[in-house]
């Protein structure tokens, strides 16, 4: 990370420093929450958890290495520096926000209800093309990690690519302000966190807060195929550009044809320009994240060219609709989270399948009042997308096998992921193109791993 002394960090953080004086003048080499990841000169900052307390691990890391501590505890008798600060996690996001403005870089900010991580991978892969990338990884997305991330840039990044996740009002607002956008990019308004934001209208509301801090000369693209978006004409004195399948659009996709599981071939058009490209991930749902990170692209100044190879460069993640082939199976991993919108989206995808279609979906989360009839409606997606059977694991999904059976679909319900493990060999024929897909507090991840060493 670049150079940022001791006092810059207090004066940053509206801290007060305690210990030797002389230290204010040196510069720590990196940030964590995590114990478990202090290197020699690391600021570490104690944050109190739901489990774990921070603050019981500060002896451990000064001893580690670390330079000095953020503690919201003062600190009696400490033998080493630190700053103590009202809200490590407030002191965190200020500190990021600081980090930010100090750094010589375009942003891109990703966001909407489904997509964030597929956008985000195919707009890296794109602008790699042409420059020095950093991107979110893993979940960095929220308050926490949103600033982890952005610690990460250094003199080397030309570009950083940055997913915000949001599920209540007011995040978005703190998670820009940190990260001061050059591009804002929405994917679309969904159905997810309905819990706390109540319908798609306070969904656009809170997704548009993204153009809160976004710098005064930012470029701003949506998917114009959303209802909700085509509708925002002008933001702060800028004219969004739209992506879809319209022809009226900045960006736009035509001949669209299936390959299977192995992707999706399309024409897209960019301007004047249009160009080719194999989608090397399947679903249709690729192909708008492919016309953003053209989109994208374009405003970075590659060439038509240069997309196209971003595009087809592309590969999966673990966990985001990533193909993995065994010698029993072919698992189509998405189970690093669900909602309505994404699982029917991922049962396209499994419906694309030369083989057996199988379907093992969990409990979707956040959904709210409504949770019971969008769980069923997923169901009914299953059975009208013709998969062969709908493995349904979990209390909320009970409602999503009685949609898959009342369609007209083969259906099996396990109360738990151990009961349908059991049965795993017994349900599953060699072959099988299997769905693994629930939110992620459900941990199919552990399903996953036991697909990929079944032996049928």
């Amino acid at each position: 990370m670049k150079s940022m002394s001791l006092k810059e960090i207090a004066t940053a953080v509206g801290g007060r420093y305690y210990g030797d004086a002389a230290l204010l003048t040196q510069c720590v080499t990196g940030v964590t929450i995590d114990s478990r990841k202090i290197e020699q000169g690391y600021l570490f900052v104690a944050i109190k958890g739901e489990r774990v307390d921070g603050h019981t691990f500060i002896p451990a890391v000064m001893k580690k290495g670390a330079l000095c501590a953020l503690s919201e505890q003062p600190l009696e008798n400490a033998a080493h520096p630190y700053i103590l600060v009202e809200s490590c996690k407030q002191a965190l996001k200020d500190l990021a926000e600081h980090y930010r403005k100090a750094l010589d870089i375009k942003v891109v900010g990703i966001t909407g209800s489904v997509g964030k991580t597929s956008t985000k991978e195919m707009i890296a892969s794109v602008l790699s093309q042409k420059y020095n990338v950093l991107k979110t990884a893993g979940n960095f997305n929220n308050e926490i990690g949103l600033p982890l991330t952005i610690f990460n840039i250094n003199d080397e990044h030309e570009v950083a690519v940055l997913e915000m996740g949001i599920s209540d009002f007011g995040e978005m607002h703190r998670l820009t302000k940190m990260a001061r956008p050059d591009v804002c990019v929405i994917t679309n308004i969904g159905l997810c966190h309905l819990e706390n934001l109540g319908s798609r209208d306070g969904i656009l509301k809170a997704k548009t807060e993204m153009f809160d801090y976004m710098q005064t000369d930012a470029k701003i693209i949506l998917n114009g195929d959303d209802d909700k978006l085509i509708m925002i004409k002008e933001v702060k004195g800028i004219t969004p550009k739209f992506f879809g399948l319209s022809e009226n659009l900045d960006a736009f996709a035509d001949d669209i044809v299936s390959l299977s599981l192995k992707g999706t071939a399309c024409n897209i058009h960019l301007g004047g320009d249009s160009f080719n490209t194999i989608i090397p991930i399947p679903g249709h749902h690729m192909v708008y994240n492919a016309l953003a990170g053209a989109l994208v692209g374009q405003e970075f100044g590659l060439t038509p060219d240069e997309i196209k190879a971003g595009i087809e460069a592309l590969v999966p993640v673990s966990g985001r609709n990533n193909l993995i082939e065994t010698d029993s199976l072919m698992i189509i991993d998405d189970c690093y989270n669900a909602n309505p919108v994404s699982t029917k989206a991922s049962l396209d995808v499994l419906s694309l399948a030369d083989s057996r279609k199988v379907a093992v979906l969990g409990d979707m989360f956040e959904l709210g009042e409504n949770e019971t009839q969008l769980h069923f409606e997923v169901g009914a997606h299953a059975a009208q997308k013709n998969i062969d059977l709908v493995i349904c694991i979990g209390t909320l999904s009970a409602n999503t096998a009685r949609g898959a059976e009342n369609t007209g679909a083969k259906v099996m319900h396990f109360e738990k992921k151990d009961d349908f493990l059991a049965q795993a060999k017994n349900v599953l024929n060699k072959g099988d193109a299997v769905l693994v897909k629930a939110s992620n507090g459900m941990a199919f991840s552990e399903i996953v791993e036991k697909l990929e060493q079944l032996k049928l």
